[in-house]
């Protein structure tokens, strides 16, 4: 007797971990824009020809910010930034994180966020990672917005490599996680967008603690070796 002789059915194949969506027509918004890597990020989307939108807590600032970025960019509070874009990239300091969420919970109501946020203190022997109560920012961003679908990605990306505009390609990949494979799946593809990244599964959000303070240890490398360094994952 075979399996289907039986009542099984088959099971579908395995979904191709590289057939990503087309995320061309979405707009970004990046809370935080007015920041270095803020900045960086709006730029390489932008530059890609992604649509983007920059928000601060100072309509001005980010206005100047993008007209400095050019490309297209848009500059608008931070209130105004998550209402009008479809993914919504956190990249404000740690200090003003959580801060930040909970006065856009209802703007980023049924978004896609994405957070890039790095907990990390800093003393004379340099820098080493904080855990946030909650495990990690991106977890702290999940319990903040729980109408939200967030994922945790661009952590170990270098601001200034980001906004050289001599510099054609990102040689990088970017980990990404979440809880959902449909999100983790956009955001993949949009790390694709630029030009040398790719995206990479990474695991659920409870792992994205050794991912943030990983950041931690990117700076003493590059501290020590006037470096800009990033990630590149192998046999995949």
């Amino acid at each position: 007797m075979t399996t289907n002789d039986s009542g099984s059915a088959a099971k579908p194949p395995a979904k191709d971990p590289w057939d990503l969506p087309d995320v061309s027509g979405l707009t970004v918004g990046v809370l935080g824009g007015t920041g270095p890597q803020g900045r960086g990020l709006a730029y390489r989307f932008a530059r890609a020809g992604q649509k983007v939108i920059i928000g601060s807590r100072a309509v001005d600032r980010a206005q100047t910010a993008a007209d400095e970025l050019g490309h297209g960019i848009e500059g608008a509070d931070n209130a105004e930034c998550a209402r009008r874009s479809d993914v919504v990239i956190v990249a404000v300091p740690w200090d003003g994180h959580a801060k930040t969420l909970e006065s856009l919970r209802d703007e980023l109501t049924g978004k896609l966020v994405i957070d890039c946020v790095n907990p990390l203190g800093f003393d004379k022997k340099g820098a080493y990672a904080l855990k946030p109560e909650e495990g990690s920012a991106a977890e702290q961003a999940a319990a903040l917005l729980p109408e939200s679908r967030v994922t945790a990605a661009f952590h170990h990306l270098s601001a200034v490599l980001l906004q050289d505009e001599a510099i054609e390609e990102i040689d990088t990949d970017v980990l990404v996680l979440g809880e959902a494979r449909a999100d983790t799946d956009l955001v993949q593809a949009l790390a694709g967008r630029i030009p040398g990244m790719r995206g990479i599964f990474a695991g659920r959000l409870r792992n994205a603690h050794q991912v943030e303070s990983l950041v931690a240890n990117l700076i003493s490398v590059n501290r020590r070796y006037k470096a800009h360094a990033g990630l590149r994952t192998t046999d995949v």
